[in-house]
């Protein structure tokens, strides 16, 4: 589904900074909200979808990079979900840009150093299922 980032924001009960280049957000539950570029995705395992960045990578100073470095600090320290947004360049021309969420994952900040980062995303279910196993097994 092709959103709006204020509107992919939305979907995870949160509200972007800047309507056109928010990076992170929290949403009313308590979750960190990130939004993802494609070109950062990897998969170091069966079942994980890592996002990697650095904040250097966008223009110091801002706005925008300032609270996700402080997002990622609290979604690290207070071991917070991170929901997933991605965001896609549609046309260069227009600068015209897509948004979806992938509400079926769910990321946990597993590197911060200040500026490097990696979220690591699974599904839910999977999640589930491996907690599930680990009580039954006590």
């Amino acid at each position: 589904m092709n959103l709006s980032l204020v509107e992919a924001f939305g979907k995870f009960g949160s509200k972007p900074i800047s309507r056109l280049h928010a990076l992170s957000a929290m949403a009313a539950d308590g979750a960190m909200v990130l939004n993802c570029s494609p070109a950062y995705f990897g998969h170091p395992a069966q079942g994980v979808l890592r996002y990697e960045d650095r904040l250097s990578r966008e223009a110091a100073g801002t706005k925008n990079t300032e609270l996700l470095g402080q997002h990622l600090t609290l979604a690290r320290d207070a071991d917070l979900p991170v929901r997933m947004i991605v965001t896609s360049v549609v046309t260069e021309k227009k600068r015209s840009v897509s948004c979806h969420v992938r509400s079926d994952l769910i990321g946990k900040v597993v590197k911060f150093d200040g500026d490097h980062f990696i979220v690591d995303f699974t599904r839910r279910e999977e999640v589930r299922q491996a907690t599930t196993a680990v009580r039954g097994s006590r």
